[in-house]
């Protein structure tokens, strides 16, 4: 028999639920972050089942922000995926006063202005922590989630609404929707009483704060969270409905308005001086502070400014981020490893006596490259500078020679692969010169450059399978169990043999997860399945233009299989055309694609998915989304830079050469050959004012 509908809640009952929340809230505000409990754990277990008893009485009743999906929940049993309705970025970076003036100038280029235009810039600590993104509906926090690859994150709401810093409800006048991004981190005290807590428990203590953060935030059970103290200050948004400002540093005075912390110490400069002294006095307080800091972010003030700026690859062109100078230390470099990646490259790596640098253990770093060794001559025994660039990656910074021991002998690089014994050899450019990189040409006989490649297929920004790591690829490897894609797709299939829940680190219950996980991901992004082939110069920005362009894999495969056939032809020029793509990265396309065993590979792998989904191009309403663009000649009311910028932002492809496929060619005085073949073709030619008109809806 058919269930009747549950009665809808009245008002009594409203009345109830709102009071039960709001003192079960008080209970844990009190008892997580004040050890002060307002009541007895008897009492406090009999409001919050009354509460739940409410909820599943009446189901609209139970929003995200209610007690029962915060503290006191059960713990989670995973983190769903959550696709960003705006790309989380990354900023580039600036080290240098030269690199913040570059970066001033690059702006009054793209848009134009004379050094006499007024060029307000907006400028905050950094914080070191972790991003979110806090996702309002009508004023109240519907979800939170983590930056992820930039365009999928994990859902932490229950986590994030532990923290006194995120509000549930925003105060005042709000947009329908708005979503608030900044970022979360530990303070120092909190680090240090959780590092106690650690050691008197018997249990390692983190590196540094945010590693701490990260780790808190990331628990399953929301409860562990709320006991370890978390902040966070907005500084930045993503979807809006509306924008309660026209500049930067006045939707931040919104934020703080609605119930945000904002950092006290943003600052509106108008030139490189002022910027440089803002940021030497942010360096002078950053030991002061009661939180990490590791530079200062500089954007455009003006929003509508940002807007005709734009975005390039991964990164604003409105922003930057200027890193304090990296930590050094000294230590003994005791070996140099020769490991070989995906692609083949031999990468040296120092194996050094451990030392701590920045609040980091370091026992490894890079030396680049051979010509880098033999540069800095560097050699087994020495004593060397470290320093982590950017605060991240260890690197060799130089030698001190008053130190180094008798005896020791120039480093000698490797010509033959450590792995497969193959040769490695450096290509010679086009223009004559030697690449830095020397490389395996075993190819995937090689077995170091097919475990990297499967390392690099489940990586974060590729398949993203939960629970088969680096560790766990390098065990099945070596097993035989994985070694291609597709295997990895088949061991459910083969578990009979296998038994993996009889192995030592799994279980039941950890195998079913991991199947779970490997079926979720039978399903992907266009993006992510180019990113996660693996091929040479198609990284995460590249695949991602490559998607844009051909939106579906059946529609780049032909393209590359008729570029393969006619090397001179179309498919060829078409591929190179593609703004940010040209002839290297066709080339390393077309090689992937002649070889046999590549293709017997994809075939494979598309066997055992059950789609490659089309790229997620955003639906824009505009005249020219999904047209085939050309600029050519003179333009006099907008750089060529923001004139592409501007194109692509409505959905448009922008290419470099008029042919066939060509829709619009954008010509303004001084056009030349662009504008006779798009004659000869018949491809509908512009004027500056008539595409301007067009994209602007005149």
């Amino acid at each position: 028999m058919k269930a009747s509908a549950p009665e809808p809640a009245d008002d009594a009952a409203r009345s109830r639920h709102r009071k039960l929340a709001a003192r079960i809230n008080a209970a844990n505000k009190a008892y997580y972050t004040a050890s002060k409990p307002l009541m007895s754990d008897a009492a406090y277990d009999a409001e919050f089942q009354e509460l739940q008893a409410l909820e599943a009485q009446h189901p609209e009743l139970l929003t995200p922000d209610s007690p029962t999906q915060r503290i006191g929940a059960a713990p989670a049993t995973g983190f769903a995926k959550v696709r960003h309705a705006k790309p989380m970025l990354s900023l580039g970076n600036a080290f240098s006063e030269e690199d913040v003036a570059e970066f001033l100038k690059r702006i009054r280029r793209f848009l134009s202005l004379d050094e006499a235009a007024e060029l307000a810039i907006c400028a905050e600590p950094k914080i070191d922590g972790l991003s979110a993104n806090l996702r309002y509906e009508n004023g109240h926090l519907v979800q939170g989630a983590t930056r992820g690859d930039g365009q999928e994150g994990e859902d932490i709401t229950r986590n994030l609404l532990t923290l006194d810093d995120i509000p549930e409800v925003l105060s005042g006048e709000v947009p329908e929707v708005f979503e608030v991004r900044g970022e979360v981190y530990m303070s120092k005290p909190a680090f240090q009483a959780l590092n106690e807590a650690q050691m008197a428990a018997g249990k390692p203590a983190y590196a540094n704060p945010r590693n701490a953060a990260s780790g808190s935030l990331r628990q399953l059970d929301s409860t562990i969270t709320a006991r370890r103290k978390l902040n966070f200050f907005a500084y930045s948004w993503g979807e809006v409905s509306a924008l309660p400002a026209a500049t930067q540093s006045g939707v931040l005075e919104a934020l703080g308005a609605w119930g945000f912390s904002v950092n006290p110490l943003t600052r509106n400069c108008l030139s490189v001086a002022e910027i440089m002294a803002f940021y030497r006095e942010v360096e002078t307080r950053r030991g002061a502070l009661d939180h990490d800091i590791d530079g200062v972010v500089y954007k455009v003030d003006r929003l509508d400014w940002q807007d005709r700026l734009g975005f390039v690859s991964r990164s604003p062109r409105f922003a930057i981020a200027h890193k304090f100078p990296a930590e050094q230390a000294s230590t003994i470099l005791r070996g140099i490893d020769i490991q070989v990646g995906r692609t083949g490259a031999l990468t040296p790596v120092a194996r050094l006596e451990p030392v701590t640098v920045g609040g980091v253990v370091v026992s490894n770093a890079t030396l680049h490259n051979e010509d880098e060794i033999a540069r800095k001559d560097v050699r087994i025994g020495d004593t060397v500078t470290l320093q982590r660039a950017g605060d991240v990656i260890p690197q060799i910074v130089g030698v001190i020679p008053d130190k180094r021991p008798a005896g020791t002998e120039p480093f000698t690089f490797p010509t033959t692969c450590p792995v497969c014994g193959s040769h490695a050899v450096r290509d010679t450019r086009a223009n004559g010169e030697l690449d830095v990189v020397r490389r395996c040409s075993g190819g995937l006989i090689c077995a170091a450059q097919a475990m990297e490649r499967l390392k690099h297929f489940v990586s974060r920004n590729a398949f993203d399978i939960e629970g088969l790591g680096a560790r766990q690829i390098e065990a099945f490897f070596a097993a035989g169990e994985i070694t291609t894609p597709a295997e990895i797709f088949t061991l459910q299939k083969r578990n009979d043999d296998l038994k993996l829940e009889e192995r030592e680190g799994f279980g039941k219950t950890s195998v079913e997860k991991l199947f779970a996980a490997i079926d979720e991901r039978r399903t992907i992004a266009l993006d992510r399945f180019l990113f996660a082939l693996g091929i040479r110069h198609v990284g995460q920005t590249t695949a991602r233009t490559l998607a844009a362009s051909y939106l579906t894999l059946p529609a780049l495969l032909d393209a590359l299989k008729a570029a393969v056939d006619e090397p001179e032809g179309e498919a060829r020029q078409d591929l190179i055309n593609i703004d940010g793509i040209g002839p290297t990265v066709v080339t390393e396309l077309m090689e992937f694609m002649a070889e046999a065993h590549n293709r017997t590979f994809l075939d494979d792998l598309l066997a055992e998915l059950r789609a490659v989904e089309p790229f997620d191009a955003p639906a824009l309403d505009s005249a020219v989304a999904g047209k085939t663009v050309v600029f050519t000649g003179t333009l006099e009311t907008m750089t060529r830079d923001e004139a592409k910028a501007r194109a692509e932002s409505l959905g448009a492809r922008v290419s470099g050469s008029v042919s066939k496929k060509t829709d619009i060619l954008i010509a303004g005085p001084g056009a030349g050959s662009k504008a006779k073949k798009a004659a000869e073709l018949g491809v509908r030619t512009l004027t500056e004012q008539e595409w301007l008109d067009l994209v602007n809806g005149a």
